[in-house]
This record gives structure tokens, C-alpha cells and sequence, in this order.
């Protein structure tokens, strides 16, 4: 499977009418695609202070990372996720 992630950057004063139409449009439009599993549309406009803490731009790491891990990024970034799933099950192609 592949992942195709794309970025953009819109003005406060136009974001909720552009996730409207990615919503209404740009979203549906790419569920359709033949072999599409789901599309996500990822946004943020504010931290998540309550679930990182003070210092939220900070990851998190658990003793067993370093085991594993061959990079450890020191930053996160947090969205709001807007989904359309598409319909399972997925056939294998």
C-alpha cells in the first residue's frame, strides 16, 4: 500500500470553507479512485496543551524505543483529522 501525503497552508479566515469543500469534493472525488482504501484530511489550528502537556511540540519515547529505533525525531506535530473511509473489504490486487 502506498501512503500519498500532501501539503498546503490556507488562511484562518478561509480554512473551515476549504475543509468544507475538501470535505464535500476533494475527498469523496479520491475515495473513488480505483483501489483507494481512505483519505484523510489532516489540519490543525491550535496545540493539544491537555494531552501533550506543557511542552506539547515534544515527543514522547518509551524505554524499548531505543532498541528499535534508528532515529528519534525530538518534535511532534498534532492535527485534527477529517476522514472519509472508503467502503472494506479491500481486495488484494
Amino acid at each position: 500500500m502506498i501512503a500519498r501525503i500532501w501539503h498546503g497552508m490556507v488562511p484562518i479566515s478561509k480554512a473551515d470553507e476549504y475543509l468544507g469543500l475538501m470535505r464535500s469534493i476533494a475527498l469523496p472525488e479520491y475515495l473513488a479512485t480505483r483501489g483507494n482504501r481512505g483519505a484523510w484530511c489532516l489540519h490543525r489550528t491550535e496545540a493539544i496543551r491537555r494531552f501533550a502537556g506543557h511542552d506539547f511540540t515534544m515527543a514522547k519515547y518509551y524505554d524499548f524505543d531505543s532498541d528499535y529505533l534508528i532515529e528519534k525525531e525530538a518534535g511532534v506535530r498534532h492535527y485534527e483529522v477529517s476522514s472519509q473511509d472508503s467502503k472494506g473489504p479491500f481486495p488484494i490486487e
